[in-house]
């Protein structure tokens, strides 16, 4: 159906509702000159008579109530829809899917959404963890969380976190089979605990900075894995060294479950941005999302 046709059964409709074309004219916000048009226009294309005319009142024929009696519910049923989607103009509601690393899932992600979910309970969040640089546009997500810089240049970031910093650990017992790295290199002869990066399929580079020199060491061990938790899980059993965000291992090392090494090769650096493609994303569960992640400092 036309869009032309579209207005003429609703003109129809509200014309026989209201059994006076100056009220329909009213109702609909337009001339009576063209509310009578629209109305000839429909009957020749038809090819039936729908309204009954005369100088005092407006009736619908026999055809025009059978035609009303179809049309009328099916107005009523969009129109009520359409009232639904305010909703969605008004607060918060609808799914957003948003695609992240494992480590600020776990650490920015999750805690905000602990608070907003129960007080908002038409709002759904889809996070798809991922270690790939994932282009959220192609693949339909509404944002993206990544380091700050990992994020593309087209793209509109804000801070959600602070800045961090990674840490090489591993167990006491694993020190007593085991000399202390004093610099990245000494890495080589030590079994470390790598992570697979799904992008190139390849394993993770630890990155290492000094006094304005950047080193890369390709570790090699017995465990590789996807995730935190096992490369977590394997250095406290002292199966090797992980290299791990240094938020998620501080408290063992208080504890004296695992040692810190190399602390002055892991300089800080940029934290995990909320990133997204337009400025248009203007729905308020979205928006939400957006302030209640802002990092303030």
């Amino acid at each position: 159906m036309t869009v032309e046709s579209y207005d003429q059964l609703a003109i129809f409709s509200a014309v026989a509702q209201e059994r006076s074309f100056t009220r329909a004219a009213a109702r609909l916000g337009m001339s009576q000159p063209a509310l009578s048009r629209a109305m000839r226009q429909l009957e020749e294309r038809l090819g039936v008579r729908l309204l009954a005319r005369t100088t005092r009142s407006v009736s619908a024929t026999e055809a025009g109530e059978h035609l009303l009696r179809v049309i009328a519910p099916r107005f009523e049923e969009i129109n009520s829809e359409l009232a639904l989607l305010s909703k969605f103009r008004d607060k918060p509601a609808g799914k957003l899917r948003i695609t992240a690393g494992e480590h600020s899932a776990i650490t920015i992600l999750h805690p905000v959404l602990a608070k907003l979910l129960p007080d908002n309970p038409d709002l759904n969040i889809e996070i798809i963890v991922d270690y790939g640089l994932t282009d959220i546009v192609a693949e339909g997500f509404d944002a993206g969380v990544r380091l700050g810089q990992q994020v593309a240049k087209d793209m509109i970031a804000m801070r959600i976190g602070p800045d961090m910093r990674m840490a090489v650990v591993g167990s006491p017992a694993y020190f007593t089979r085991y000399p202390r790295p004093v610099i990245p290199s000494d890495l080589m002869v030590h079994n470390c605990i790598t992570l697979r990066m799904p992008t190139y399929g390849g394993l993770l580079l630890w990155e290492f900075e000094k006094d304005g020199q950047e080193l890369n060491v390709r570790v090699e061990g017995q465990l590789v894995f996807n995730n935190i938790a096992m490369r977590l899980e394997a250095a406290l059993q002292g199966l090797g060294l992980a290299y791990m965000p240094e938020d998620l291992v501080l408290e063992h090392v208080a504890q004296g479950r695992l040692v810190h090494v190399l602390k002055d090769w892991c300089e800080p650096f940029s934290g995990y941005h909320l990133y997204y493609p337009s400025r248009r994303q203007s729905s308020p569960a979205f928006t939400m999302l957006r302030e209640a992640l802002r990092y303030l400092g």
